[in-house]
């Protein structure tokens, strides 16, 4: 990841969604981005050239235009139209995006646009969250990994978040790893970053 000034930014483009630039790249901000905010809080994971991602809830690709100037492909879905405009006006201007229109939970019908990836980043503000991650897995190479942002308020939001974030992770242990989970206070509210490696 590339800091300035302790600022986390990203190569490519600007303009985007009006972010500030500085010294030439993109300031990545953590309030209208929660993976920004992960790796602020001092998680996640190595972006780099060679790996593939897979994007689970790109909306209007903010966090998608970011992800894409550190890596080689981003798979793009979403599945509301509107987002799914802003994205499209992304991807024109990133050649490493692959939008697709599609509802998470349902990878097969992406499954032949896709192939096997080393991310899987999911962000979509669903109750089964936990249930579109594992749907999911089949796309992910041995050793990769998964970032769910759950938003605990979309679970459940009579339930304490805490409480939801134990099932989420215990959800996901049944099929990975759980090397991180943290919350993303003070960036997003109610807001927790699980992430995992699979076995």
């Amino acid at each position: 990841m590339i800091w300035l000034q302790n600022v986390l930014v990203s190569r490519g483009e600007g303009g985007v969604y009006g972010e500030r630039t500085l010294d030439g790249y993109r300031v990545w901000d953590p309030y209208r981005s929660k993976l920004a905010a992960l790796y602020v809080l001092g998680g996640g994971m190595e972006l780099i050239p060679e790996i593939r991602v897979l994007y689970l809830g790109a909306a209007n690709g903010t966090t998608v235009s970011h992800v894409a100037d550190y890596t080689g492909t981003v798979y793009a879905v979403e599945f509301a139209p509107r987002p799914m405009q802003d994205l499209l006006e992304v991807a024109r201007r990133r050649k490493n995006i692959v939008p697709i229109m599609a509802d998470a939970n349902r990878p097969d019908e992406y499954a032949p646009f896709m192939e096997a990836v080393d991310l899987i980043y999911q962000d979509v503000a669903q109750p089964n969250q936990v249930e579109i991650a594992v749907r999911n897995l089949v796309f992910l190479k041995p050793g990769g990994h998964l970032i769910l942002m759950l938003k605990t308020r979309s679970v459940d939001v009579r339930r304490d978040p805490a409480e939801v974030l134990s099932e989420a992770r215990a959800g996901l242990e049944r099929r990975l790893d759980v090397v991180d989970v943290r919350w993303l206070e003070p960036y997003h509210h109610d807001h927790a970053a699980i992430v995992c490696s699979s076995r």
